[in-house]
C-alpha cells in the first residue's frame, strides 16, 4: 500500500534530497543565476533568439522554458523569441534518417543560429553526442553556448561557454533543479522586460 512505512521513507528521503540540493544552490549558485538572466536579457535586447535542446526529460525542459518565454511567465509582456529544437519531429527524424542521430540538433543549429543568439543545452549526463554536436555547431556559428548539467564531469562542462551546474548526480533531481533555475531566470527577465516598457 502507498501508506506503508517503506514508501513514506522513500518520499521523506527524496524531499530531504531536494531540500539539500536547493540549499546548496542557494549557497553557491545565486550569482550564476543572476548572470544567466542578464545574459538572456542581453540576447533578447540585441535581437537574438534562444535555441534550447535536450533529450528525453531534458527535451521537455527545453520546451517548457521556450514556452515560458514565448507565451509569458508571470507578467504581461511581448513574446520573447525562444525555440526548442527538439520539438520539430520532421527535422529530427529526417536528420536522424539521412545523417545520424548525433546530428539532429547540430543540423538545426547550422541552419538557424546566428552570432547574436544563445544555444542552451540541457544534459544530465553532460555527454550526449547530439547535445555535444549542437554546442560545437553553436560555437562555430559564433553564438554563446550554455550547458545545463549535473555534477558529472562530461564533455559539455568543458565545451560550453557558460555552465549551469546542479550539485547532484541524480537525473530526476538535476531536471527538477534545472526547471527551478530557469523559472528564476524567466522571472528576472520578465521583470526587466516589463520595466523597459
Amino acid at each position: 500500500m502507498v501508506g506503508e512505512t517503506g514508501n513514506q521513507s522513500t518520499v521523506v528521503c527524496a524531499l530531504r534530497d531536494c531540500v539539500d540540493i536547493y540549499q546548496r544552490l542557494l549557497a553557491e549558485s545565486v550569482p550564476a543565476v543572476l548572470d544567466m538572466a542578464d545574459l538572456v536579457l542581453k540576447i533578447f535586447r540585441q535581437g537574438g533568439k534562444l535555441y534550447l535542446l535536450g533529450n528525453g526529460g531534458s527535451a521537455a525542459q527545453a520546451q517548457h522554458v521556450a514556452t515560458e518565454f514565448v507565451v509569458r511567465f508571470k507578467n504581461e509582456r511581448p513574446g520573447l523569441p525562444a525555440i526548442a529544437l527538439n520539438a520539430d519531429t520532421s527535422v529530427i527524424t529526417a536528420a536522424a534518417n539521412d545523417y545520424d542521430f548525433s546530428q539532429v540538433f547540430s543540423r538545426q543549429v547550422e541552419a538557424l543560429v546566428t552570432p547574436v543568439d544563445l544555444v542552451v543545452a540541457f544534459s544530465t549526463s553532460a555527454s550526449s553526442p547530439n547535445v555535444l554536436e549542437a554546442v560545437r555547431a553553436g560555437r562555430r556559428k559564433g553564438a554563446i553556448t550554455v550547458g545545463c548539467i549535473g555534477n558529472t564531469a562530461g564533455q559539455l562542462s568543458d565545451l560550453a561557454d557558460v555552465v549551469l551546474r546542479v550539485p547532484s548526480g541524480d537525473v530526476q533531481r538535476i531536471q527538477e533543479a534545472h526547471l527551478l533555475i530557469w523559472h528564476l531566470i524567466c522571472e528576472l527577465v520578465d521583470n526587466s522586460v516589463v520595466d523597459d516598457k
